[in-house]
Order: C-alpha cells, then sequence, then structure tokens
C-alpha cells in the first residue's frame, strides 16, 4: 500500500474531510470513520464501498471490505487508477470541489472502482464471485459493467446512472461519458461484439454505440446517438445514426467536457 506520507491525493483528501467535519459537526463522525481515521486512501475507500455495497445476502459488508483490501493490496495497476480516475472528476467536473466529493458521494467514480475489482475476480477465475459483485453494483449504483470488460485509467462516469458497458467492451485512459450511454452489441451475436473507445473520447448523455466497432482517439460522440459504423480520429458524430460533422478542435475532447456541436468542420 501507498504511504501516507507519500501520497498527496490521500493527504488532500484527509485534509478535505478534517476541514469538512469542522464546519458542520453532523457529518463530523461520518468524516472520521469514512475517511480520517483510515491509514491509506486504499483501506477507506474498501471499507467505504463495502458499506455501500453490503448486504444481507451474501456480499456481506465485512466480507466486502476484507475482498477490496485484498484486491487493491494485490494490484498496484487498480492503486493507480483510483488516483486517476479522483483527479479526472476534480480536474473535469465543474460540480466538483476536491477529491473528497467524489470519493464520498459521487455513483460514477464509486461504481467504477467497484467494478475494478469485479475485473480482477474475473481475471483470476473468480467468476461467479465478480458477477455477484457486477450485480450488487448495478442495484447500488444504476451502473451495470460486466467484469470482463476492460476499462484504463482516467475515467469520468459524470452522473452515471443508467450506463452500461459490456462484455467485450474496451475504454482506453482517459475516456469521458454522461449517464445513460451504452457500450452494447447489436443483438445475439456471441463473441467479440461490443466497442472499442479509443484514448480521450467525449461521449454525450444517452449517445449508444453499438456493435463491435471502433471510436478513434479524440472524438466526440453528441449526446443522443447511436453509433454503428466505425468512427475515424479526432472526429465529431451526431445524429441517428450518427454521421462524421467534423473534427475535434482539441486533441483529447474528453478532457475538455466541451459538448457542443457547431457548424460542420467548426467544432471548437
Amino acid at each position: 500500500m501507498t504511504e501516507t506520507g507519500n501520497d498527496p491525493i490521500w493527504e488532500e483528501l484527509r485534509r478535505e474531510a478534517r476541514l469538512e467535519a469542522d464546519r458542520e459537526p453532523l457529518l463530523a463522525s461520518f468524516m472520521h470513520g469514512a475517511i480520517i481515521h483510515h491509514a491509506t486512501l486504499e483501506h477507506a475507500l474498501a471499507g467505504h464501498l463495502a458499506c455501500k455495497l453490503g448486504s444481507a445476502g451474501p456480499l456481506q459488508p465485512t466480507l466486502l471490505m476484507d475482498l477490496f483490501r485484498e484486491v487493491f493490496e494485490s494490484d498496484p495497476t487498480i492503486r493507480e487508477a483510483i488516483r486517476a480516475d479522483l483527479k479526472a472528476v476534480k480536474e473535469r467536473d465543474p460540480a466538483c470541489r476536491g477529491y473528497s466529493i467524489p470519493f464520498l458521494y459521487f455513483k460514477g467514480f464509486q461504481a467504477l472502482q467497484s467494478y475494478r475489482v469485479s475485473n480482477w475476480l474475473w481475471q483470476v477465475g473468480r467468476v461467479a464471485l465478480a458477477l455477484a459483485l457486477q450485480g450488487r453494483i448495478s442495484e447500488v449504483f444504476a451502473v451495470d459493467i460486466h467484469p470482463a470488460a476492460r476499462i484504463g485509467k482516467g475515467i469520468l462516469l459524470d452522473h452515471a446512472t443508467s450506463i452500461v458497458i459490456g462484455e467485450t467492451a474496451v475504454v482506453k485512459d482517459n475516456v469521458s461519458m454522461l449517464h445513460e450511454v451504452t457500450l452494447g452489441g447489436t443483438g445475439k451475436e456471441t463473441g467479440d461484439r461490443h466497442p472499442k473507445v479509443g484514448e480521450g473520447v467525449l461521449i454525450g448523455a444517452g449517445a449508444k454505440i453499438l456493435g463491435n466497432i471502433r471510436i478513434g482517439d479524440g472524438s466526440k460522440i453528441g449526446a443522443g446517438s447511436v453509433v454503428v459504423d466505425d468512427i475515424p480520429p479526432h472526429s465529431t458524430a451526431v445524429g441517428v445514426p450518427a454521421r462524421v460533422v467534423g473534427r475535434s478542435a482539441v486533441d483529447q475532447p474528453a478532457l475538455e467536457m466541451d459538448q457542443r456541436i457547431q457548424a460542420p468542420g467548426m467544432d471548437r
């Protein structure tokens, strides 16, 4: 685990929690239990997610907390992704003022970190537990990500409600997507059947990207679009079915979060 003194994001998160505990006495106990008394970000996150996802069924809170800690301690790439995702929310979401807000309250961040545990379980062959956790994540956060999907780091799931990501989907680093996005199949076909989303892509609210197609690096998909064909890198696509209407004005639209669609060739 990362030592507290060598982890600036964790130090800032704890500082924010202490300030909030001082400002709002009714939340002081919560802030201490969720963040302040923990030694590392991973331990705090394991406890917080276990409280959110724990149930009276097989996924009891104490068992989930131990599981999440086991996974975080086993995989340094997950620990790196947690911090990259926190930074992504803080830097891209204008409603976010600090690290503690997404950590404590944003279900997009929480669902994504929970998925990372289910993905780890899937990869090591603990398929039944991975699927049980997927179901619970969907119930609690209204975000349904198959544990076999491959998702990079620096990801923002903004608002997140009703996001669906299928089994063979791939999402590369630094992607932003809003609520009701679907990365799905086109029917009953089996095998590799879900989208491959490139780095830095911005996907607007309600967009449906269907089939084993590629969304090129640095592209922008307009809200409500239905995409069933490949989209070239650094393109802007809108409509039903979606068509390319211009080029992205920046290299990675996901970082800018500018969802406006200008005249063809003038997306800026």
